[in-house]
């Protein structure tokens, strides 16, 4: 059956299990992978990006993992921001949680696809996910997670004083719009997510980190208006469907220490204690690497054997376990011999 592509390898063989079930991995994709840092946004360069990522995505679905793949958001959704703002005259403009859930559709429903068109009708699925937030969580009052296109200082002075939006100055590359980044704490739709998962599909997931909701002192669920970093979100999925393994897709193919220094140099391994020392000196900072390292220190720490850090071009000889493919995190019981 041409759904179940995903699930078997192409020489025949029924794919790897590791202690009598099916191996599952998680792989993050940037939002700034799918619309890049050159590029407008164009449905037909989001397709482009998404078609690239599917084939670097075919290596671990070769080797027989089951995968699940969440993907970022931040360059389309603080574009449809834009949009809905200079619409508003017009219709409605909507929440920001609703924005992520419109994205999730579009990044999603383009990704599953692409990754359709090399494997099969069906071979991949996208779930619009919910993700419990701690309404008190301090990130609330604290924006920090950039979205949107990079704004001259004129332009982020213009839309900060008209829209009341926070702007900050990123990395050198000009002024973005941050919002708030609450940490993930479980998703809603694990049930369904896992079910999947084990029909052989490839799940599209937690886009833009999921729909950021809290619980109602009737039990309903309230969108929150912020966007969870899906990092994070990736290695909270992890966890939740048992991976051994986390894929965090960057623009680099390694983890640098003394970045932008003569000093500069990539790192391919790292302890866990290693990776939470260099976190804790600032090696890695919140606006870039920081997140990702922080997600596979919380990935490896609640149970998962290793996160590689690493660019789509580079996953799949990551996968193979090349040397020097990406930075590899792994947890100590793995780095023992005991699995």
């Amino acid at each position: 059956m041409m759904h179940m592509a995903s699930a078997i390898r192409r020489d025949g063989g029924p794919p790897p299990r590791r202690g009598g079930r099916q191996r599952r991995a998680v792989v993050a994709v940037g939002g700034n992978a799918l619309t890049r840092e050159d590029q407008l946004g164009t449905h037909g360069q989001i397709a482009d990006n998404a078609a690239g990522m599917a084939r670097s995505l075919s290596a671990l679905l070769d080797s027989g993992w089951r995968v699940a793949v969440v993907h970022g958001n931040g360059p389309q959704v603080g574009n449809l921001a834009i949009q809905q703002d200079a619409a508003g005259a017009t219709v409605p403009a909507q929440p920001m949680h609703q924005l992520t859930a419109m994205t999730q559709g579009q990044l999603g429903g383009t990704l599953a696809r692409e990754i359709d068109r090399l494997r099969g009708p069906g071979s991949a699925v996208a779930v619009v996910t919910h993700v419990f937030v701690d309404p008190d969580d301090p990130a609330f009052g604290h924006p920090t997670k950039p979205i949107g296109p990079f704004l001259d200082a004129a332009q982020a002075a213009g839309l900060a004083g008209r829209r009341g939006w926070q702007v900050v100055e990123d990395s050198g590359r000009g002024h973005r719009r941050v919002v708030p980044s609450p940490h993930p704490l479980e998703i809603v739709e694990i049930t369904a997510i896992r079910a999947l998962l084990a029909a052989g599909t490839v799940v599209l997931a937690a886009g833009g980190g999921g729909v950021p909701v809290t619980r109602g002192t009737d039990g309903a669920l309230t969108g929150a208006d912020a966007v969870i970093d899906k990092d994070h979100a990736a290695a909270v999925l992890g966890t939740s469907i048992g991976a051994e393994e986390l894929y965090l897709l960057t623009g680099v193919d390694a983890v640098q220490l003394d970045f932008g220094t003569p000093r500069q140099r990539p790192v391919h391994a790292l302890a866990p204690d290693e990776a939470a020392t260099h976190l804790a000196a600032g090696q890695f900072p919140a606006g870039s690497m920081g997140p990702k390292v922080a997600a596979a220190l919380r990935f490896v720490q609640d149970g998962g054997r290793r996160a590689i850090i690493t660019s789509a071009d580079r996953l799949p000889a990551a996968v193979a376990g090349e040397p020097g493919a990406g930075t590899r995190i792994e947890a100590v019981r793995a780095e023992m011999g005991v699995s």
